[in-house]
């Protein structure tokens, strides 16, 4: 049956890429495309019917895209997370993307946790949240950045369960053949840890993680499955070590310096930074003194990197990468990136930007013809106030997700 076509009239349309404001238009939707953006003086040759929605010069902008989440971290403890009934995790983290879309998020890409599983039942609607594109189990070295084992833990039985977020291998071999089997579960990226960690127990911040012929594995791996690789880099050598074997997306990059910008410009790859897991880290999270040290050494370079990295024309998407109860200040990122970047560019992050680095430009993250119907109506401009967007029960008055209201108080 197909469904009814739905008319958005007396729009504002935010053309995120040109990053301007489109008055009095209308919004043709078809089932899960959007069908036509025209001005409401054109004749059309969609007829007025099906449902019409005058949304009465509210703002209509793409759905928000979240490019670094964990979906299934219902702890920020991992090595609890590890631990965990696997049917439990599942419950907790239909609360968590429930939660997720009703702040405006309609496509999340997940860096470790979340399976083919989670991906079904939200495209079945049995849980309500965002659409999902995931790796699987993040790849780690032993003692890496996935390795959540103690110094005095040696059983590496339940390192690597179903509900860990990362993976261990070591080898060229064994990387090759987790990445198959990751993307024999229908992993949408592959995602490798390049550095140290903040919450790992083991490693430093400074630890290079991996072999070049190791990251080129995964990278081939990736490539040939019509993928890429997300990777999990903090230093300069790091990100810079991951940049020239072909890592595309790499996330977080703290402490980059002007040569990492060279060669994500180079390259033409994304950098996700993601500054609001780190401004809550420290004050809600309970940790060691070691972790917090760790914590306080990326959290002071964060705005430094992405000021760095915007001035040089570097591709940003916006991330948040947030943990356990912290996931509710997944649109803090707005604020923080806001006293280095324009609203404009921290919106094209979290849309266009986004879309691009999923493989998805033209499809995700913008409100034009042949895109998806994942749309947010804002009571308000959100390029000259970004608390538009940081406030959805005062301000979004409809969240659309593949044509479908989740939300509509029109």
């Amino acid at each position: 049956m197909t469904q009814e076509r739905i008319t958005l009239k007396n729009a504002v349309v935010l053309d995120v890429v040109a990053g301007t404001l489109l008055p009095n238009h209308r919004v043709f939707i078809q089932g899960d495309r959007i069908e036509q953006v025209e001005p409401a003086g054109v004749e059309t040759r969609f007829p007025a019917e099906g449902l019409v929605i005058d949304v009465k010069g509210k703002t209509v902008m793409p759905g928000l895209c979240d490019a670094h989440v964990h979906v299934t971290a219902w702890t920020a403890d991992l090595s609890e997370l590890m631990r965990s009934s696997p049917f439990y995790t599942a419950a907790r983290a239909a609360g968590i993307l429930g939660e997720m879309l009703a702040r405006g998020f309609t496509t999340v890409r997940d860096g470790g946790g979340a399976d083919f599983g989670l991906v079904r039942a939200v495209e079945e609607g049995r849980i309500q949240g965002p659409r999902i594109l995931f790796c699987g189990h993040a790849l780690s070295p032993t003692g890496g950045h996935g390795d959540m084992r103690g110094r005095g833990e040696n059983v590496v039985e339940g390192v690597s369960s179903t509900v860990s977020l990362g993976h261990l291998c070591d080898g060229a071999g064994e990387i090759r053949r987790a990445c198959r089997d990751e993307i024999r579960r229908g992993a949408n990226h592959i995602k490798v840890m390049l550095s140290g960690g903040v919450v790992s127990p083991t490693d430093r911040i400074t630890n290079l993680q991996f072999s070049e012929d190791e990251i080129r594995a995964a990278v081939d791996e990736a490539e040939m499955a019509g993928l890429y690789c997300m990777g999990h880099a903090y230093t300069a050598r790091s990100v810079n070590r991951g940049l020239k074997c072909g890592v595309r997306s790499l996330e977080h990059c703290n402490l980059i310096d002007e040569s990492s910008v060279e060669l994500f410009v180079k390259h033409e790859a994304f950098m996700v930074p993601t500054l609001a897991t780190y401004d809550v880290l420290g004050t809600e999270g309970r940790f060691s003194a070691e972790v917090l040290s760790k914590l306080h050494e990326v959290r002071a370079n964060g705005l430094r990197a992405l000021d760095l990295a915007h001035k040089s024309g570097v591709k940003l998407a916006y991330g948040t990468d947030l943990l356990g109860q912290m996931h509710r200040h997944q649109l803090r990122e707005f604020a923080l990136r806001a006293s280095v970047q324009p609203p404009i560019d921290i919106i094209r992050a979290a849309t266009c930007n986004a879309a691009e680095l999923f493989g998805e430009a033209g499809m995700t993250g913008i409100v034009a013809a042949g895109a998806r119907a994942d749309l947010l109506v804002v009571d308000g401009d959100p390029l000259c106030d970004l608390g538009r967007l940081q406030n959805p029960d005062g301000h979004l008055a409809a969240i659309m997700k593949g044509g479908v209201f989740y939300k509509n108080t029109l």
